[in-house]
């Protein structure tokens, strides 16, 4: 009979008293117990099993589960017997900021000292006993919702001490997702004073704490030091580089190889690794999503499922705003190219839309990205990362990201690419017209010739979008070396009755040029006196199949104008 699969379930105990599909990764107890770090913090993927992770660390540690130890006699941790001696031993406070999605700082804030006010209420036990003072009690009964700054940021701390009195013992804390909140304070503009509150927070629970043993959070991305972590110095960073816990969270191949023959459904073991594998942490390669994963074993059918569950609006904005640079390297990877690069796993949210290696070291941490390689150099004492899209439903993700910049203008698109494809002129400076008038804005365009290129930020924006949706017709490539120098776009026909084109787009510069007639005529004279015809050529597409097209821009008016050669 089939294994019930229990999806979006991240409770250990229901999984496992329930006999739910289940992959053994208490050998993670072990390593992370046995490596005794102080104060740990593991970043991955979304929907990669850090959330059933902290459970399972929950069932096994807390003394309020101490009767739960049925459920891991089975699995790898119970063959050890020190381990077996140490379930059910420990005082754990666990907390999760995981649903904490919030538009404002003031909403945020608030759903944060909730989450206090519900911890203090699931050890409301312990106010009575007599090893809890006066001030103790007073300090309890405090936490409510009107909780003020300073006295939310004691919150663990004294309820660590509490415990810790209680039990006779130190305690653990975990904290899952801690990130999500900061997420959301960067996109929605309260990022300042977010992290003003969290820093005293994590300060005063796993920095300033005597009464911890260990401590364990998770999340998705690294943020910085200076952000919130500034005084931690005895915080464990793990991230997606990083060779511990490698095979901790998501599936190995052996694992899900495994999970295919018992499933009858081992045929489908290399269209599965095309999907759903690519993913690597540390030196391991081989790493599987799990939510997609689960989701095809229990439906049997191919779809983007971790893809979808999140809306990908912050890397959405991030890239369809970003320098030409970024775009550049966007249209290598969609072309299946691997891109180098520096990495910065710090994020620093504040530069994401400044730096380069800030923008690719998110998409790497959110799992968009894999490390195919890299290389040491030992005079900088720097990594150079070799990054490309991790699988085929990644890339899709991609694709309908791009496709999504121009949907609300839809039908001018289409238009455009028709009249492009069909060669007419008109149409094409009628529908071009259209887009920039409703799109422009989105990609922070400049109006200015050579300001920081602003212009480039739509065209190339423009170019990905032509990619996507032109592929198996065109090959498209753009700021490459022809000739005798950069073109802007090249489109190179994969089938024999199309026309080869060549674009330059050009900002009109006042100063030399009084109508966006000659800024036409500029464009066009550049493809011809800097021979950008050359690979082309090369390629065996003879001179009378290639067109040359001049884009002119000022502010959100477009000329477009042609030539055959």
């Amino acid at each position: 009979m089939k294994q019930v699969i229990s999806i979006g379930n991240q409770d250990f105990v229901s999984i496992r008293k329930n006999n739910c599909f289940y992959i053994d990764k208490t050998a993670f107890i072990r390593e992370w117990w046995e490596n005794q770090d102080s104060v740990t913090l593991i970043t991955r993927p979304r929907r990669f099993g850090k959330t059933l992770n902290m459970s399972m660390i929950d069932y096994f540690f807390s003394i309020t589960h101490f009767d739960c130890k049925r459920y891991f006699e089975e699995l790898n941790i119970w063959k050890d017997e020190k381990f077996r001696e140490l379930q059910g031993t420990y005082p754990v406070i666990s907390l999760s900021f995981a649903d904490i999605k919030a538009t404002t700082y003031e909403s945020a804030r608030m759903g944060i000292i909730r989450k206090l006010v519900r911890l203090y209420s699931a050890f409301e036990y312990i106010r009575s006993s007599n090893l809890l003072n006066e001030k103790d009690r007073a300090y309890f009964d405090s936490v409510r919702e009107d909780l003020s700054d300073d006295a939310a940021a004691v919150a663990v701390n004294y309820l660590s001490d509490y415990l810790s009195r209680y039990y006779g013992k130190k305690v653990i804390i975990l904290m899952d997702e801690y990130d999500t909140p900061l997420q959301e304070a960067y996109v929605y503009g309260y990022w300042e004073e977010l992290t003003g509150f969290i820093r005293s927070l994590f300060n005063s629970t796993f920095k300033t704490n005597p009464y911890m043993e260990r401590g364990l959070l998770t999340g998705i991305t690294r943020v910085s030091k200076e952000s919130i972590f500034s005084d931690l110095n005895n915080l464990e960073v793990v991230t997606t580089t990083s060779e511990k816990y490698s095979d901790a969270f998501g599936f190995t191949e052996a694992e899900v190889v495994n999970a295919l023959e018992i499933a009858g459904l081992t045929e489908e073991k290399e269209n599965i690794r095309y999907w759903y594998d690519g993913f690597s942490f540390g030196n391991r390669k081989d790493i599987y999503n799990p939510w997609s994963i689960t989701k095809y074993l229990d439906t049997e059918e191919y779809g983007t499922y971790w893809a979808d569950t999140s809306g990908n609006a912050m890397v959405s904005v991030l890239i369809r705003q970003s320098p030409a640079k970024i775009k550049t390297e966007m249209e290598d990877l969609l072309n299946g190219k691997a891109i180098c690069t520096e990495l910065d796993e710090q994020v620093v949210f504040e530069q994401l839309g400044r730096r380069r290696g800030a923008v690719w070291s998110l998409l790497l941490a959110s799992g968009y990205l894999k490390v195919e390689k890299y290389e040491f150099d030992r005079k900088s004492g720097k990594r150079r990362y070799y990054l490309k899209i991790t699988n085929y439903e990644t890339r899709l993700m991609f694709e309908k990201m791009i496709e999504d910049w121009f949907v609300e203008e839809d039908s001018a698109y289409g238009n455009f690419k028709e009249a492009l494809l069909a060669g007419d002129l008109d149409y094409m400076n009628q529908f071009m017209n259209q887009i920039a008038l409703q799109t422009f804005s989105s990609f922070d365009v400049g109006t200015k010739p050579s300001e920081n290129a602003e212009p480039e930020r739509f065209y190339h924006g423009f170019v990905l979008g032509l990619l996507v949706d032109m592929e198996g017709k065109y090959r498209i490539t753009s700021n490459r070396e022809s000739g005798l120098g950069r073109y802007d776009v090249v489109m190179e026909p994969l089938k024999k009755n199309l026309d080869a084109i060549v674009v330059e787009f050009k900002v009109q510069n006042k100063m030399k040029e009084k109508t966006l007639e000659d800024t036409v005529e500029n464009a066009l004279c550049q493809i011809k006196e800097k021979q950008y015809d050359t690979e082309l050529l090369s390629k065996g597409i003879p001179q009378e199949k290639i067109r040359h097209y001049g884009f002119a821009f000022c502010g959100k008016k477009v000329l477009i104008g042609s030539k055959k050669c």
